[in-house]
C-alpha cells in the first residue's frame, strides 16, 4: 500500500499571481542599492564639510535625508504601478542627482564669507533651490507614472505631441532677447524672477512624434535605390523626413544660437531613424548633413556676422582658447586648468576652489566636480552615467512594440548624447555647447525634463520585464490601447 501522493506547491495554490516574486526581488534589489546610493551622497557631504569648514555641522545629513525620502516615495510608487521596471535605473539617477545637490552646496560654502559656512542655512543658496526642484521633478516623474500606465499610450497623442515640441522650440526664438537670451543663447523664457527652458521638454515631445512617425513611414524609409561601398543608400525622395529635420535644426542653431540644442535635435531623430530602418546609410547621411551645416554656418559667421557670428565665436575658441586667455576664451582655459589641477585623484570633496570657474554651477560642473574627485572620480560618473543609458538600450531590446523600441532607445541615446556633448566640450573635444549636466547642474528645466525622461524609460522597462504567462499573453498593465495583431505569428493548420 503507498501513500497518496502530495501535490506540489504552485504559485496559483498559494494565491500568488505569477510573477510576484520575481517583481518583489527586482524592488528590494532596488531599494537596497537606492540605499547605498544615499549612503556614498551623505558621504560625500560629510566629506565636504570636513575639508571646506574643518568640521562636520550636525545637520550635514539633513538633504540627504530629504533627498532619500522622496527617492523612497518613489521607490514605492514604482513598487506600486511598475513592479517590473529596471531595479537599477532609479538608485543609478538618484545617485547623480545627490552628488550633484551635494557639489551646488559646496559652492554655496565657498561663496559664503568665511564667519557665515558654518551657519549657511540647508535651504539657502544655490544648492537649497536645487533641492527643491529635485523634490519637484521626482514628484512630477511619479505623476507621470500614475497618470501613464502603458507606454503606448504615449502614441495616441503624437501629432498634439509633436505640435507641442515645435512651438516649444519656437518660442524662446521668436521672442526679444531680454525676455529669451542668457550668456548669447536664446533658450529661454524669462518673465520677471521666474525662467523655464522650454527646449528641455521638446525633446521629450519631438521624440514620442519621432517614435511613432518611423513607425508607420519604417517600410518607405528602409527601401534602397543603390547600393555603394556595401551600403544599401534610401531613395531620393524618402529623402524629405531628414531635410525637414535639418533645416529646423540650422533654424535653432541661427536663431537660438545653440550648437548643443541644434545636435541634440538632430541627432535624436537620425538615430531613431537608424533604430526604426537598421540602415547605416541614414547615419551617413545625418553626420554628412549635420557638419555641412555647422561648416557652413563657421563661413558665413566669418564673412556675413549676423545670426552665425555666435557660432563662429565659440569655433574660435574652440580652435584656439589661448589665443585670448583673459577674456574670450577665459571659461574653456579655466575648464581646462580645473581639470588639470585635479589630476588622477582629485584635491577631495571641498577641497578646490569653484569660484574660480565661470558658470561652474551650470554649464561647468563637470569640471568643478572633476577637480575634487579626479580623473577616477570623473571615470566613476561617466560609468553611472553608462549604465543608465545601456539600461535604456536594454529595455528597448527586451519591449514587445516597435513604438517601445524606438521611445526607449531614442530617450537613451539622448541622454547619452546630451552627456557627451557636454563632456566634449569642457574638454575641448568640440566646441562649447552651453548644455547642462543632466542630474548634476542647476536648473529646475533640465532636472524636470530628465527625471520625466527617466520616467518614461521606467514604464518601458516595466512592459519589457512583465513576464509571460504559461499558455496565455503577456501580463500587461491596464489602461493601455488594445494590443495589435500586425506583426502577429501565425501558423496554418492543415486537416
Amino acid at each position: 500500500m503507498t501513500a497518496a501522493a502530495v501535490p506540489a506547491t504552485s504559485p496559483a495554490s498559494t494565491g500568488e499571481q505569477p510573477g510576484v516574486r520575481l517583481a518583489r526581488s527586482r524592488r528590494n534589489a532596488e531599494l537596497s542599492l537606492l540605499l547605498l546610493a544615499m549612503v556614498l551622497v551623505a558621504a560625500y557631504s560629510a566629506t565636504v564639510e570636513a575639508t571646506a569648514l574643518d568640521t562636520v555641522t550636525p545637520d550635514f545629513w539633513i538633504p540627504t535625508a530629504a533627498l532619500g525620502l522622496v527617492f523612497l516615495g518613489l521607490h514605492l510608487v514604482i513598487r506600486w504601478l511598475a513592479p517590473f521596471a529596471d531595479p537599477a535605473l532609479l538608485p543609478a539617477v538618484a545617485l547623480l542627482n545627490g552628488i550633484g545637490v551635494g557639489f551646488l552646496r559646496r559652492y554655496d560654502l565657498a561663496q559664503a564669507a568665511p564667519a557665515d559656512r558654518e551657519h549657511l542655512a540647508i535651504f539657502a543658496g544655490t544648492g537649497g533651490r536645487q533641492l527643491a526642484w529635485t523634490l519637484a521633478a521626482v514628484m512630477l516623474a511619479a505623476g507621470l507614472l500614475v497618470i501613464m500606465r502603458d507606454h503606448r499610450s504615449l502614441s495616441r497623442y503624437a501629432y498634439t505631441l509633436g505640435l507641442a515640441g515645435i512651438v516649444l522650440v519656437m518660442i524662446p526664438a521668436v521672442l526679444p532677447a531680454r525676455f529669451s537670451e542668457i550668456n548669447n543663447a536664446k533658450l529661454w523664457i524669462r518673465i520677471g524672477g521666474f525662467s523655464i527652458q522650454p527646449g528641455e521638454f521638446a525633446k521629450l515631445a519631438l521624440l514620442t512624434f519621432f517614435a511613432y512617425y518611423l513607425v508607420r513611414k519604417r517600410e518607405v524609409l528602409s527601401l534602397a535605390s543603390r547600393r555603394v561601398l556595401g551600403i544599401d543608400f534610401p531613395r531620393g525622395r524618402d529623402l524629405g523626413p531628414v531635410l525637414v529635420v535639418w533645416i529646423i535644426s540650422l533654424l535653432v542653431l541661427v536663431f537660438e544660437k545653440d550648437l548643443g540644442t541644434s545636435l541634440l535635435y538632430f541627432g535624436m531623430f537620425v538615430v531613431t531613424l537608424y533604430i526604426a530602418t537598421e540602415r547605416v546609410s541614414w547615419l551617413l547621411i545625418g553626420l554628412i548633413l549635420f557638419f555641412g551645416g555647422a561648416y557652413l554656418a563657421y563661413v558665413l559667421g566669418s564673412t556675413v556676422g549676423g545670426p552665425f557670428a555666435n557660432f563662429y565665436l565659440r569655433a574660435e575658441i574652440w580652435l584656439d582658447p589661448f589665443g585670448d586667455p583673459y577674456d574670450k576664451g577665459y571659461q574653456l582655459v579655466q575648464g581646462l586648468l580645473t581639470l588639470g589641477t585635479g589630476g588622477l585623484f582629485g584635491a577631495g570633496p571641498g577641497g578646490g576652489q569653484p569660484t574660480l570657474l565661470p558658470e561652474v554651477q551650470t554649464d561647468f560642473i563637470f569640471a568643478g566636480i572633476g577637480e575634487e574627485i579626479g580623473l577616477f572620480g570623473l571615470s566613476a560618473l561617466l560609468v553611472v552615467y553608462l549604465l543608465i543609458v545601456e539600461r535604456g538600450l536594454r529595455a528597448a531590446l527586451a519591449v514587445r512594440d516597435s513604438f517601445g523600441k524606438l521611445l526607449a532607445g531614442g530617450l537613451a541615446f539622448t541622454l547619452g548624447l546630451q552627456v557627451f556633448v557636454i563632456v566634449g566640450g569642457i574638454s575641448k573635444l568640440i566646441p562649447l555647447t552651453g548644455q547642462t549636466t543632466p542630474f548634476l547642474s542647476a536648473g529646475g528645466s533640465s532636472l524636470m525634463a530628465n527625471w520625466l525622461l527617466i520616467a518614461v524609460l521606467l514604464r518601458v522597462s516595466d512592459g519589457a520585464r512583465r513576464p509571460v504567462t504559461p499558455g496565455g499573453p503577456a501580463v500587461r498593465p491596464s489602461g493601455g490601447p488594445p494590443e495589435q495583431l500586425h506583426g502577429a505569428p501565425t501558423e496554418v493548420i492543415r486537416p
